[in-house]
């Protein structure tokens, strides 16, 4: 069940920004999101959080700059997620471009897991002889790799934005703005994001040291549209400072200026770079990026984005798509089988939602999961085989329940019950023994039951109110599209009352409408939904800019709609 409700701003507020040069509409927009002054919206570098204030990176960025000066071997190790892929890209790019000897490796997720297992640290010994490793989107939870890192001889730095647990790894140095102690503003920050500042603070050290001068210094801003990609493809928080490290990106994407990598996965998604959005780098360059994580090797995806040849770019990108569309076939068969499985239960009996089918793939269990959670609106978690009597569990929550504390609870409440598990407030893994599937469900059934309220339960879709008609413009529509919008910062969504003039269904699966307003029409969508509509409602919907045929026109996307009482 989906109720509207108002989004609260503080009309006060909303007019000290519209006396700061805002536009009356953005002024309200910017006030219920918390925005306090109109230099909040400033996308310049020069804007960003200095990295200074992140903890240990000047300790960081000495070390690396001591093994770059004594010539030493440093290897990456990635994680299989867009993050980490973009991550590994950028710290590539970002050492040798300051002179480091540096190589990567990702594992691939089906053989040896998330995270610097000692079985990695050895595989990497082994593959690439490292005098000292360096983790990127993981390792904060790394205790055991870590300590086997150490036994070798091999220094490890974590650079990582993953909850830490109880105990932190002990490292050579841990780059993390949620570590404890760390004051950094942004809690925010992506792996990528990590990585990208602890490359700044390296250049800034080795500038120090008289390697080069300001004038001469090694560039770092050409790795912004990957930091973009993976900043918004994490679905972390679009805080002020990840809004500038998009914003930017997205500016040398739209300028021609993107690696040829994520050019040509542009490309393969049939986008346009020059109109790249927020929603390009999420629903189109960053799934097909994922893919290769999901169900292949993702060094095919990094490999994707470190090769300056297009013609090398353009192939890996085709392989990518192909890649892709292969795990939306299986997603479709394991959403179904879900769904089936549903068909005689009702999920809103139950706090959260758990399921584990043989025949699922681990691959894609998140993206299920994401879906379930998207549906029924409950803390989900979908478990997958991974051999040995084991299974595989990946989680996406709702607002007001987090996720990585409701497993820390649960594996406190029964200590032998989850071998391991990691992740953030919205999205987390785990693996267990198969046998335990059922205790495992009851446990977390409990901790929803015990957190979660009725209200909470329910979908509450927040929007910005009434739109005045004179703003439905293409005017109006270019004005919020110079914003970044994403996770954390919701992209506007209006709501008014509309007589519906005229309803057919596309394709079997959109609703086509016209509609009508204060005397003036609108044609407007609904995605993914063929239930015809009353002759008035009161409808939640998004401006977009629709090009058909050679002419743009407003056109109304309805993300819910209900009869106008």
């Amino acid at each position: 069940m989906t109720r509207l409700s108002t989004r609260p701003y503080s009309f006060r507020q909303a007019e000290l920004l519209a006396q700061q040069g805002l536009h009356p509409v953005m002024a309200r927009l910017m006030a219920a999101r918390g925005l306090q002054a109109a230099a909040e919206l400033k996308t310049e570098l020069d804007a960003l959080i200095k990295p200074g204030e992140l903890t240990q990176v000047a300790q960081a960025a000495a070390f690396l700059a001591d093994a770059i000066a004594a010539g030493k071997k440093l290897v990456i190790v990635a994680d299989y997620d867009c993050d980490g892929a973009t991550a590994c890209a950028v710290a590539l790019r970002g050492l040798r471009a300051l002179g480091a000897h540096a190589d990567y490796i990702v594992p691939n997720r089906f053989e040896y897991g998330y995270g610097l297992t000692p079985e990695i640290v050895d595989l990497t010994a082994r593959e690439k002889a490292p005098d000292i490793i360096i983790t990127v989107d993981n390792g904060i939870a790394s205790i055991a790799g870590v300590d086997e890192a150490n036994r070798r001889g091999i220094p490890v730095v974590v650079t990582d934005h993953h909850l830490p647990g109880d105990q932190l790894p002990a490292a050579a140095v841990i780059v993390n703005p949620n570590q404890p102690g760390c004051g950094f503003p942004s809690k925010h920050l992506a792996g990528v994001g990590v990585m990208f500042y602890t490359l700044l603070a390296l250049r800034a050290e080795l500038r120090q040291r008289g390697h080069f001068d300001a004038a001469s210094q090694p560039r770092l801003d050409h790795l912004l549209d990957l930091i973009a990609l993976g900043t918004v493809a994490d679905v972390v928080r679009l805080d002020a400072n990840n809004r500038i490290l998009v914003a930017q990106g997205l500016r040398r994407i739209r300028a021609g200026r993107a690696h040829p990598g994520i050019a040509a996965l542009f490309s393969v998604a049939g986008r346009d770079v020059r109109k790249a959005t927020p929603f390009d780098l999420g629903f189109a360059a960053g799934p097909r990026l994922n893919a290769a994580g999901r169900l292949a090797d993702m060094s095919l995806g990094i490999e994707c984005l470190l090769t300056d040849d297009t013609g090398r770019a353009w192939e890996i990108a085709r392989q990518l798509d192909a890649i892709n569309r292969e795990r939306r076939e299986i997603e479709a068969g394991m959403q179904e089988a879900a769904l089936a499985s549903l068909e005689d239960v009702d999920p809103r009996d139950n706090a959260t939602l758990t399921m584990c089918r043989p025949d699922w793939h681990q691959g894609v269990i998140g993206i299920v999961a994401s879906r379930l959670k998207e549906k029924f609106y409950r803390p989900t978690i979908t478990f997958a085989p991974a051999g040995d009597g084991m299974i595989k569990g990946s989680g996406r929550s709702i607002p007001g329940f987090h996720l990585r504390d409701a497993l820390d609870l649960v594996s406190k409440r029964h200590p032998a019950l989850i071998d391991k598990f990691g992740g953030h407030a919205m999205a987390a893994g785990l693996s267990l023994r198969e046998a335990d599937f059922d205790t495992f469900a009851q446990a977390f059934e409990q901790v929803g039951r015990d957190w979660l309220t009725p209200a909470e339960l329910e979908h509450v879709l927040e929007h910005d109110g009434a739109l005045e008609p004179q703003y439905c413009t293409l005017d109006f529509i270019a004005l919020l599209d110079e914003q970044v919008w994403g996770q954390g910062f919701a992209p506007p969504l209006f709501c008014d009352e509309f007589r519906v003039l005229n309803q057919r269904v596309l394709k079997e699966r959109h609703l086509k409408l016209q509609l009508e307003r204060d005397g003036r029409q609108f044609d407007a969508i609904w995605f993914n939904h063929a239930d015809g509509l009353p002759d008035r409602i009161r409808a939640a919907y998004r401006l977009d800019a629709n090009e058909f045929n050679g002419r743009t026109s407003v056109q109304l996307m309805i993300e819910f709609a209900e009869a106008a009482g």
